[in-house]
């Protein structure tokens, strides 16, 4: 008997591995999940608690001394652990400082309300340290322990919440909240104590996203929203107050009055708030409920009162949160990894499902973009708001599409919605409900039928093409203005006429922040229609838009350098603005000419052979990707790789066009092993709304959209053994590599549905109805898999 068990032991080892050899599933995602990832390095992350696409979300106000200039650009920033309160709403990742929201910072105080807190302008007084050891944040739920003896936990559902705020024994205990000071400060606010009821309700009228620009002016007020509040608590108040600007005013129960946006001191020392003081002789905790709404009071009382139960209490709906968090990331199940790799991954993912978010009631009303209450639209689930479009529509809007198709056609429809009620035009940065006219091109054209490649159908379809096709073929007045430029040039089509007659986008009169860069823009987008026009049967519109796919050529001097052809700035008459370098930002919009030069992804065939054949094209990508030394190229060089920044970060993947997959393998293992990482500053840039995310995520399932308004995948190496994509209400994807490790990075063979795949992308059909997906990895590179021309149209 022990020799015939020995043979079978030895037996056992020599056999292949078999399904109970791949490493068990993660069932748990919420324990890899590390929201502080981001908070530090510019990725301008929050830590607080918030539910997936979560209209509230219950975050830190860091301040380093200024009341008018939060610590981080989204009110949190870890190198800074020093708080003014904990704010109802924040926008995660975006790329200025301040971003946006971080609306009604609510403060536990300790001592004495002897003065008003707008007057402490420094945040001497009504603001507190914390350690990091005290501070735990967790999907759903953030807790800190602060220096002055008072503890936060919160909690929250997505449109309300519940705080537990506890003091030191004895102590003087205050709630401060400060209605005016959002992040780009505030026109107006208002604040209502009812100590009959134990409830406190106010609002904020801000908005002016990236204020410190803007600063309020004119072409920003269309971004205005008033921002309602109701909140209600356990426990009677011992006394009340507000205070306007440096005014402390005792026993008063009302207040108003907005903090203006302009920065530093024209912001400082003014505005309005108020707070409530407890008794803590006998009992130290208070708790705290609190509803939102963009629309009215009662709109934030109904939604307090459908989400949050009467018994609810922050360990209750913490558990709900972290179940419905738990769900949500098992959208992409894995197996095996390193423990890094788990963090890093789901991390990313729970960044990805941060946005869009909820904007509308309970009920269905929600703040239209002309400022006036709507209702869904038939068919449609709720309205969405925060479209960072110039960012998203690179990788984050088709991981959405992917995962969650029902939410990406209500967003489709969110959009539309928003730019029916804007006169037809579709803003490329949507705050809330506003055009902020944030960045360049006409994003909103391959989000859309990127959605739609990938099988979304639940808005009106037609609608939307019939308004963007129109938002791309006839002028509109706007596109004459320089209103904002650069940065927030307030046209869309920005002087269509000019670009329609000359075929690019002329940099002296173009009334937009770069003319090569519009011109890439514009050619990106005006593919996306065609193609989305070919798969809806309008035949002329797809006539009218194909040639213009191919403009980018016109922004390209083939001899631009000695060394080849760029992406160039070009007058209306004709001339290319001289003096040119491949490092220049002249005709773009954060980035060079040397990352724009490859920002045409649904014509690489035809880049290569501009820049003289694949060979030649792969030549000046290993330039690109890497330093004379040899070394990788992670930013902070104008000629090369940026992985900071959204312009260039599908350029990992382009060999695959060129017929070297093998260096997309490397290239993209390299950016994902070298810029993003575990701890605060895992993030290689400001994450805007999930987008660098969402590319990790992508980078380690090994595939990524070969163009923005397509559903085709370029094919990578997983970072994992086994991946299940679940397509909610669809069929699930399986990619399988049992040798996945962070050596065994290069292909060696794929297989799709059992049968050889020698491609270096997969169909459309291989996502739009399932696929089991087995890749065959080692440690030395197969020059021979892949290499087949990527032609997939």
């Amino acid at each position: 008997m022990i020799r015939s068990l020995l043979v079978a032991a030895l037996v056992a080892t020599l056999l292949p591995p078999t399904a109970e050899a791949v490493p068990a599933k993660v069932t748990d995602p919420v324990r890899y999940v590390d929201p502080l990832i981001g908070s530090a390095n510019g990725g301008n992350t929050y830590p607080g608690a918030v539910r997936p696409f979560g209209m509230i979300s219950w975050s830190p106000t860091n301040t380093a001394g200024d009341q008018t200039n939060a610590a981080g650009a989204n009110g949190y920033s870890y190198n800074t652990p020093r708080t003014r309160g904990f704010a109802l709403t924040h926008v995660n990742g975006a790329g200025c400082h301040p971003g946006a929201a971080g609306d009604v910072p609510i403060m536990p105080f300790v001592g004495e309300v002897t003065s008003s807190p707008t007057a402490d302008t420094t945040d001497t007084i009504y603001a507190s340290n914390f350690s990091h050891d005290n501070e735990s944040a967790q999907p759903g739920r953030y807790t800190v322990a602060l220096d002055s003896g008072a503890r936060a936990d919160l909690s929250v559902t997505p449109r309300a919440g519940v705080g537990e705020f506890s003091y030191p024994r004895g102590s003087a205990a205050s709630l401060l909240f400060r209605v005016s000071n959002s992040l780009n400060g505030s026109e107006d606010a208002d604040i209502t104590i009812d100590p009959a009821t134990r409830t406190v309700t106010g609002s904020v009228l801000t908005g002016a996203f990236c204020g410190r620009r803007a600063n309020g002016g004119e072409n920003n007020r269309k971004t205005y929203y008033r921002l309602y509040f109701v909140a209600s608590f356990d426990r009677t108040f011992a006394s009340t107050g507000t205070w306007v600007n440096d005014q402390l005013r005792p026993d008063t129960t009302t207040a108003s009055g907005g903090e203006g946006y302009l920065t530093g001191a024209n912001r400082a020392g003014r505005g309005s708030g108020g707070y409530v003081t407890f008794d803590t002789a006998s009992d130290t905790d208070v708790q705290m409920r609190v509803g939102i709404s963009y629309t009215s009071l009662d709109a934030a009382r109904k939604n307090l009162a459908s989400e949050v139960k009467p018994n609810d209490d922050v360990a209750s709906v913490a558990a709900e949160a972290r179940q419905e968090w738990n769900k949500q990331l098992r959208s992409i199940e894995v197996a095996g990894g390193t423990a890094d790799q788990l963090t890093t991954f789901h991390t990313a993912l729970y960044h990805s499902f941060l946005q869009p978010n909820i904007a509308s009631d309970v009920d269905g009303t929600y703040l239209g973009s002309d400022r006036q209450v709507h209702r869904l639209a038939p068919g449609q689930r709720a309205q969405y708001s925060n479209f960072s479009g110039w960012d998203q529509y690179r990788a984050h809007t088709q991981l959405l599409a992917l995962l969650e198709p029902g939410i990406a056609g209500d967003y489709a429809q969110s959009l539309y919605n928003l730019a029916q009620q804007n006169g037809g035009v579709w803003d490329r940065w949507i705050h809330i409900n506003g055009p902020t006219h944030v960045m360049t091109g006409d994003p909103s054209a391959p989000t859309l039928a990127g959605f739609y490649a990938l099988g979304v159908r639940n808005f009106d379809v037609q609608g939307a093409f019939d308004s963007l096709y129109r938002q791309a073929t006839v002028p509109h007045p706007s596109g004459l203005s320089d209103a904002g430029c650069p940065g927030q040039c307030e046209g869309q089509r920005p002087n269509l006429a000019e670009y329609l007659r000359l075929g690019y986008a002329p940099q002296d009169t173009c009334h937009c922040w770069g003319g090569a860069a519009e011109t890439l823009e514009d050619s990106t987008a005006d593919f996306a229609l065609a193609d989305w026009a070919r798969r809806l049967g309008r035949t002329n519109e797809y006539a009218a838009l194909m040639p213009r796919a191919g403009w980018w050529r016109n922004t390209f001097n083939p001899s631009a350098t000695p060394d080849g052809g760029y992406q160039q700035a070009r007058r209306s008459d004709g001339t290319w603005v001289e003096p040119f370098s491949p490092t220049s930002g002249l005709g773009f919009a954060q980035g060079t000419s040397a990352t724009y030069t490859w920002m045409v992804q649904h014509d690489m065939s035809g880049l290569a052979e501009a820049m003289g054949g694949n060979g030649r094209a792969a030549q000046r990508l290993d330039a690109f990707f890497h330093r004379p030394d040899g070394s990788w190229a992670t930013g902070r060089d104008g000629f090369r790789y940026d992985p900071t920044n959204e312009p260039g970060i599908h350029t990992p993947w382009l060999y695959n066009a060129l017929a070297q997959p093998w260096k997309t393998q490397e290239t993209v293992h390299a950016m994902a092993s070298l810029v993003y990482k575990t701890g605060p500053g895992g993030l290689p840039g400001n994450d805007d709304l999930g987008t660098m995310s969402a590319w990790y995520v992508f980078a380690a399932l090994g595939m990524y959209p070969q163009t923005p308004s397509r559903a085709e995948m370029l094919l990578s190496s997983p970072m994992f053994p086994k991946a299940w994509i679940k397509r909610n209400g669809g069929p699930t994807i399986t990619v399988t590599a049992p040798q996945a490790s962070p050596t065994n990075i290069y292909v060696q063979s794929v297989q799709v549905d059992g049968h050889d795949h020698p491609q270096s992308w997969l169909p459309e059909s291989a996502l739009n109805h399932g696929s089991d997906i087995t890749v065959t990895l080692d440690a030395t590179p197969n020059h021979a898999w892949g290499t087949a021309p990527i032609d997939p149209r």
